[in-house]
């Protein structure tokens, strides 16, 4: 290029810079001026879209505008964030997932359009649900170490609300930890997976429990154990995976909000504020409770350091497990 042509190229630029400063800025002081998009990345009736749902009325209440629900699934919660990683930085796209299967996906996939830590914002945890070993009705066994044993002398077939996800990582983790054998089967959703063990058409299942629970309840699931590092007062008599040998063993869903990372500081912290309060608000906070959610929410910077934190734990998972997709 031309010195004359790149030095025109380069005041262009800066100009551009500067006149977006203040425009983002004028943008976020009349934040929300319109309809507010929520991207759950996966489809309905999972834990996140649940979380979507019974957050969105409040929220619209409280800010004044609709809190429209978009289902964007595919590869693994990917695309919905990519298309959020993407969106204008103006606080009107947001991303609710769970955080600890997203902050998987770099170590996961070698060919991801984007990088979650430096394209998306850390705004809001929300809400933590542990993951459930689950089996059908027929498996004869009725703690881990009876499916652990089982396993090693009749073929299992696991399956994995998606190749790469947090429930596939913790069915290897507790795979290696206890011996057990299994054949991953692997879905587009935990939806799906859950019926299909439901059906019988595949035996074991570890899934959150805000999309499990209810079919354990209705007795078409067995409930072996759960990932939770404490027995839960709602199932008080469901003992921990790691108290029936998968020791320090501890997973979940990790619900939590995230946005462009350009958006601006006010705009994160008002959008934290409110999620913040729709979720602690007693109607949704009772609702998930009885549905065996717990409340756990984060400012920005501590939703960052946890989603760094879990980058790091499941890199290690990966990396043994060899696990590498396109």
């Amino acid at each position: 290029m031309r010195r004359s042509n790149f030095l025109r190229s380069l005041v262009a630029a800066t100009a551009a810079g500067l006149l977006s400063a203040p425009l983002l800025a004028s943008a976020a002081e009349q934040w929300p001026a319109k309809p507010i998009r929520l991207i759950v990345p996966y489809p309905p009736g999972g834990s996140s879209d649940i979380i979507a749902r019974s957050i969105g009325k409040v929220m619209s209440q409280e800010l004044g505008q609709p809190i429209v629900i978009d289902n964007k699934p595919g590869a693994n919660g990917n695309l919905g964030a990519e298309f959020v990683a993407r969106a204008q930085p103006d606080g009107y796209t947001w991303l609710l997932c769970d955080l600890g299967a997203l902050a998987i996906s770099p170590s996961v996939y070698t060919k991801l359009g984007f990088d979650p830590s430096r394209d998306l914002r850390g705004t809001a945890m929300l809400a933590y649900s542990p993951h459930m070993l689950v089996v059908h009705p027929s498996v004869p066994a009725s703690n881990l170490q009876e499916l652990v044993e089982l396993s090693r002398s009749k073929d299992l077939n696991f399956a994995v609300t998606a190749t790469g996800s947090a429930p596939h990582l913790a069915g290897v983790e507790l795979a290696r930890l206890t011996g057990a054998k299994w054949v991953y089967v692997p879905y587009k959703g935990g939806v799906q997976s859950v019926q299909d063990t439901v059906a019988g058409q595949t035996q074991v299942l570890m899934n959150g429990m805000l999309a499990t629970y209810p079919q354990v309840q209705s007795g078409k699931l067995k409930l072996l154990g759960i990932s939770k590092s404490t027995r839960m007062p709602l199932i008080a008599d469901v003992p921990t995976l790691a108290e029936q040998g998968a020791k320090g063993f501890e997973s979940g869903t990790w619900q939590g909000v995230m946005l462009p990372a350009r958006t601006p500081e006010s705009v994160v912290q008002r959008v934290n504020q409110v999620l913040l309060a729709a979720i602690r608000s007693p109607e949704v906070r009772s609702r998930l409770t009885a549905q065996g959610a717990e409340v756990v929410t984060m400012t920005p910077a501590e939703t960052h350091k946890f989603f760094n934190a879990e980058r790091a734990r499941w890199r290690t998972v990966v990396q043994a497990a060899h696990l590498q997709l396109d």
